[in-house]
């Protein structure tokens, strides 16, 4: 089934005085594969750019590289977007014989190719993140390769608790474990470095999550959404395979991604600078609204 979701996505940054402003990295636009197909984009900046470039980077995810006009006393991008989506069937995808058991190996040439996402991004000295992991290995019999993963993702739901936090960056999985709370960033990581440490490929994707109750029988919305984020792991047979551990899904058409990497650090939707006093900047305001077409 054909899902066709519109996609407006703002932030606005506001200082009490016009500050210079410097070039910022936008990486706003849906990823397009197979499933995913984007059939419209815009871009209002505000206020109205000097230049603007379109690049992939090195994950070739769509980068627009804004230099605004300043002095300004904001700046508000505003990346309007129609896709389509077919979803994905992730747990109907077979897997290569040699995957479906828990532990696996990897190709000479697939291990090269994922080397840097299979590599942890966080030091485990005292093997904390791996005994975590290991909890999802049956002690009896064979260990089912996605068996292990959904177990993962479901506890991550069940025992973590959700609390949105507006600030940059991401927790260390280490706090995360401890705190039992964190952001879909926060949870996202976790699972991302614990498996890992148990020898699978996974990288961190952002983008956008179709929230039902977000979006009004009317049209008009009745609050207003952030972007995403969840993980996508390597399976030999299958491809890269989503895992949204803040809902417990796997697949489906309501997980919209817009850029990969390594690590949240590099997926930012809006990366750039200011020049002026640190009592100018007065705060940031980002609104994300995912609608489905009937």
């Amino acid at each position: 089934m054909t899902v066709t979701f519109d996609i407006t996505h703002t932030t606005h940054y506001q200082y009490a005085q016009p500050v210079d402003l410097a070039e910022h990295r936008v990486m706003f636009r849906p990823r397009g594969s197979h499933d995913l197909r984007v059939l419209a984009t815009d871009m209002q900046v505000t206020p109205e750019p000097v230049d603007v470039r379109l690049i992939q980077d090195v994950y070739s995810n769509s980068v627009a590289v804004v230099q605004p006009q300043s002095p300004s006393n904001e700046l508000m991008i505003t990346c309007s977007f129609t896709v389509e989506h077919t979803g994905t069937r992730a747990l109907d995808l077979p897997l290569a014989e040699h995957a479906r058991q828990y532990p696996f190996a990897y190709s000479s040439e697939e291990s090269i190719a994922l080397q840097h996402y299979l590599a942890p991004y966080y030091d485990d000295p005292a093997g904390e993140l791996q005994q975590w992991a290991r909890q999802f290995v049956r002690a009896e019999g064979p260990t089912g390769t996605l068996d292990l993963l959904v177990d993962m993702t479901q506890w991550i739901r069940d025992a973590m608790t959700y609390l949105a936090r507006f600030d940059e960056g991401v927790q260390t999985p280490y706090d995360t474990l401890r705190l039992r709370s964190g952001t879909c960033r926060d949870f996202a990581t976790l699972m991302i470095e614990g498996i890992r440490s148990l020898g699978y490929a996974a990288r961190f994707v952002s983008g956008y999550l179709y929230t039902p109750w977000l979006d009004a029988a009317d049209g008009s919305h009745v609050g207003t959404g952030a972007t995403h984020a969840w993980v996508q792991v390597y399976l030999p047979g299958a491809g890269w395979m989503p895992f949204d551990p803040t809902n417990n899904l796997i697949g489906g058409t309501d997980l919209i991604r817009v850029g990969v990497a390594r690590h949240a650090s590099m997926a930012s939707p809006v990366i750039g600078s200011w020049h002026g006093f640190p009592g100018d900047f007065m705060g940031m305001f980002v609104d994300v609204q995912v609608r489905k077409r009937a």
